[in-house]
């Protein structure tokens, strides 16, 4: 149970996947303008990484590595990661269009989102056992939503403050990020 608490704190503070491995920067500073996008993008990762992770992991341990074939991994992980998240947008627009209107808008951009691939990459190259695999990925998922969440609700407060106009948009947001990697570092310390 310790090992499971000392993943789930790793994960989503220590070792965030934006603020300390950099990894999901594009839809962090491109989803990040509205919490509620931000929300409905946090979940949407959370989903799919959950899912790309348990399928990732079955590849790998069932198929790469008992027939050597570990060179291929990074292709199979992508592919994998693109076919899932189509199967899982024509499911949801079929069984759940509730569900397909709220994510929908997102699951195109999680194909491309390389914290998915990254988490699936890290995954395997740990030989994490599957329960271990899952858990980190939901976590590291919760942390990229949180990651998102702050840096939203900072970018609205900011919409309402005067901003010098060279530095509105996309560069105030940047310092930001890097002011709360820099934040982010003093978890760095935590040890469960």
């Amino acid at each position: 149970m310790l090992i499971y608490l000392s993943i789930i704190i790793t994960a989503i503070l220590v070792n965030n996947i934006v603020f300390a491995q950099f990894l999901g920067i594009c839809p962090f500073i491109g989803v990040s303008k509205k919490l509620d996008s931000a929300v409905g993008m946090g979940l949407a990762v959370t989903f799919v990484m959950a899912i790309a992770t348990l399928a990732t992991w079955a590849v790998q341990w069932l198929l790469l590595e008992p027939f050597n074939l570990g060179y291929l991994q990074t292709i199979a992980f992508i592919l994998i990661i693109a076919i899932l998240v189509q199967m899982l947008e024509i499911v949801m627009k079929k069984i759940s269009p509730s569900l397909y209107a709220a994510l929908g808008v997102f699951l195109p951009l999680i194909t491309t989102n390389c914290a998915v691939l990254g988490v699936a990459i890290i995954v395997a190259q740990k030989a994490m056992p599957l329960g271990q695999s899952i858990v980190y990925a939901v976590a590291t998922a919760l942390g990229f939503t949180l990651a998102l969440v702050l840096m939203a609700g900072i970018r609205e407060q900011l919409e309402l403050v005067d901003v010098p106009r060279p530095m509105r948009g996309v560069p105030i947001a940047l310092i930001v990020a890097g002011l709360l990697a820099m934040a982010f570092m003093g978890f760095s310390g935590i040890s469960v």
